[in-house]
């Protein structure tokens, strides 16, 4: 196969890799999508059997003060009750305190039985609204988890249908050329053959040594940059006449200097023997 076919087939599937491997990158993002919604209703969850927890305590606390109001409410109407028969002064004050006592008890146990139906009113209410949101947050979660399926679908579709192409493109391909090919396009943002412009890869943009733009330029084989490893093809440049030059050109400059330094020498000989001769 000529280099230049193969540079098509490499161009051509460049653009079916970098597609194929842009979607698939997407197919795994996306579930994260739901991550952080899946977070919230896990937070959700565990607030509401917290407060449903704290919930049942303050029931069963409410139910223990309900219980003491009740037993000093009898303790106090049976103190006075009793406050007719009492026959002496010291049974009087005896009684009398029983009755207060038992007064302050039944005031102090209905404050807290108020107190605890205010938090169970509370607790009830935000449960109710914490059953209501995570039932809406699954909702959500469904329907998103449906749309994401369907997505990755869809995107699991398209990357078939490159493989398919990718197969119908890669026979008459090094194996190894296209495994490297690969790697570089998942590497370099989607590019593993540019062009080289000026002696420059258009790549990395790094000057490459003359032995290499040379082979490019030369086009018989498949050439890696040294530094970015990307597939280099020769492309013109708008300097056309100075994209490339042979190593054996480094030399003509030397011999340019050294004929510059003879015809030095040379005026200097001259001017030597026009002064001789003027001093005859």
């Amino acid at each position: 196969m000529a280099i230049e076919d193969v540079f098509d087939k490499l161009r051509t599937l460049q653009e079916i890799l970098s597609e194929k491997i842009k979607l698939e990158n997407e197919v795994e993002e996306i579930p994260k999508i739901l991550v952080t919604q899946e977070e919230l209703l896990s937070r959700l969850k565990k607030t509401f059997i917290d407060k449903n927890m704290e919930f049942e305590k303050c029931r069963i606390a409410e139910g223990e003060y309900r219980t003491l109001l009740t037993e000093a409410k009898v303790m106090r109407e049976k103190s006075e009750k009793n406050m007719d028969a009492v026959s002496t002064q010291r049974e009087y004050e005896a009684l009398d305190k029983e009755i207060r006592d038992a007064a302050e008890k039944e005031m102090q146990y209905r404050k807290d039985l108020q107190r605890e139906e205010k938090i169970l009113s509370d607790l009830d209410e935000q449960i109710t609204q914490s059953a209501a949101l995570i039932e809406q947050q699954e909702r959500d979660l469904e329907e998103r988890r449906r749309g994401i399926e369907a997505e990755v679908g869809e995107k699991n579709g398209q990357i078939a249908r490159l493989n398919r192409e990718e197969a119908e493109l890669v026979p008459g391909l090094d194996p190894e050329v296209l495994f490297k090919f690969e790697r570089i396009i998942r590497n370099k943002m989607g590019r593993g053959i540019v062009a080289i412009k000026g002696g420059v890869c258009m790549g990395c943009h790094m000057v490459l040594p003359v032995q290499f733009a040379n082979l490019v330029h030369q086009g018989e084989e498949i050439v890696f940059c040294p530094y970015c490893s990307r597939i280099l093809f020769y492309e013109e440049s708008d300097q056309q006449g100075e994209d490339f030059f042979n190593s054996e050109d480094a030399g003509s400059l030397a011999d340019l200097d050294d004929m510059e330094e003879d015809e030095y020498d040379e005026e200097e000989e001259d001017e030597e023997s026009s002064g001789m001769e003027y001093e005859e």
